[in-house]
């Protein structure tokens, strides 16, 4: 038959676990949280290509106009990749949450997606989108 714990032993398992929580757990907690928005810290040229495409794909032209200059609907991000403000991180957050005037796209976009739109937006030289693809005609 197993012996149940003595007090003592059940207020050290007890000690052990709240150590544990402060050194396990909670490296764990900051991690999944910075892991659920992708921070775009070393983008490639072809990630800002494609987050060009997809600026223009997913209607952001609509509200901050296609030279990102914005328009009566959304502010102008012509100037976001040098605002200390804007660092990556609150970029995703603002694509993935949306904001007081912004919808959210965290639905219908991808991190990878999201991430290449912040490299677009970060970008220094950023690209022109390439040709919109032209519908099959009948």
């Amino acid at each position: 038959m197993i012996e149940p714990f003595t007090s003592a032993q059940r207020e050290k398992i007890v000690s052990v676990m709240r150590s544990l929580k402060y050194s396990i757990f909670f490296p764990l907690a900051i991690l999944s949280a910075t892991a659920a928005y992708p921070f775009p810290d070393s983008s490639s040229k072809a990630d800002e290509q494609a987050g060009a495409a997809l600026y223009r794909d997913k209607g952001c032209p609509q509200c901050h106009g296609a030279d990102l200059n914005g328009n009566k609907k959304g502010p102008s991000l012509a100037a976001i990749r040098t605002d200390p403000a804007w660092p990556p991180e609150k970029i995703t957050k603002q694509i993935m949450d949306g904001g007081p005037k912004m919808p959210p796209f965290g639905e219908s976009l991808t991190d990878p997606e999201v991430a290449q739109l912040v490299a677009f937006l970060r970008a220094k030289d950023r690209p022109a989108p390439p040709a919109a693809a032209n519908p099959p005609s009948n």
